[in-house]
């Protein structure tokens, strides 16, 4: 769908003065287009020039629309080429061990995993107690940035203990990290600690996801033990905000 008529696209006039604020208005045209299916999910939204001179509103009063819009997860910023409406988000339940590429493919979606750094390296203090390790042991390191239908959602550091998969980085890491630790070195998870918060996509994290430094985000943490209490992975996840769901399903106990 063209971007440059905003009759066509969105359906944009002058947002009525009924007492709220003039942002508010305009996100709510906005989101009501993209709500009846205006403009699809994954298409660009007219420019924020366009937006100013379709609704005569002021270049402030877009921009806080847009940060709206995009702290609702409706939108997000594609770094020097404009805002694009969210695709769906993917369902994410961090009490299973299936890795990425199973879970996000058992949705409909295409997975795609790109190594962006690999090495062993010595453990920091924090890390190795984590590990319950002696600071400065050994643990392989892997720095990944993993898409959904060609769209770059996460950067993701994960660290394993060599002792439990020697020779990791010599397989292709590029596709399930879980097949491989399960196939190759028989190891299985009986326990994840899972910690989630909101944050701020710092400069470089944003870069690799091609958003803008400060985009909202999500910082999951996955500790995963073997039936002996060993860890036997440490995963720090930094996910856009708009493209992953948190859905758990447990058991009421008493």
């Amino acid at each position: 769908m063209p971007t440059t008529s905003l009759a066509d696209a969105l359906r944009i006039a002058p947002p009525a003065l009924d007492g709220s604020p003039h942002y508010i208005a305009l996100r709510d045209q906005i989101a009501l287009g993209i709500g009846m299916g205006k403009i699809a999910p994954g298409e660009r939204l007219p420019s924020e020039r366009q937006l100013q001179l379709g609704t005569g509103s002021a270049r402030g009063t877009v921009r806080e629309a847009l940060s709206q819009l995009e702290a609702e997860g409706l939108i997000y910023r594609r770094d020097r080429s404009g805002w694009y409406v969210s695709p769906p988000a993917v369902t994410y339940d961090p009490t299973r061990w299936a890795g990425f590429m199973t879970y996000i493919a058992e949705q409909g979606r295409t997975p795609t995993t790109e190594v962006l750094a690999q090495e062993t390296a010595p453990a920091s203090s924090v890390v190795a107690d984590i590990f319950r390790l002696v600071p400065g042991r050994p643990l392989h390191v892997l720095r990944r940035r993993r898409s959904i239908d060609g769209r770059p959602v996460l950067v993701e550091r994960i660290m394993v203990d060599p002792t439990l998969a020697p020779g990791l980085l010599d397989h292709a890491l590029d596709g399930s990290l879980t097949r491989v630790l399960t196939s190759v070195y028989g190891i299985t998870v009986a326990r994840n600690r899972v910690d989630m918060r909101p944050c701020a996509l710092i400069k470089s994290i944003a870069d690799e996801l091609g958003a803008k430094s400060g985009t909202p985000g999500l910082l999951v943490v996955r500790t995963s033990f073997d039936a002996q209490g060993r860890v036997v992975e440490y995963d720090e996840e930094h996910w856009r905000h708009d493209a992953v769901r948190v859905h758990v399903d447990l058991s009421v106990r008493d």
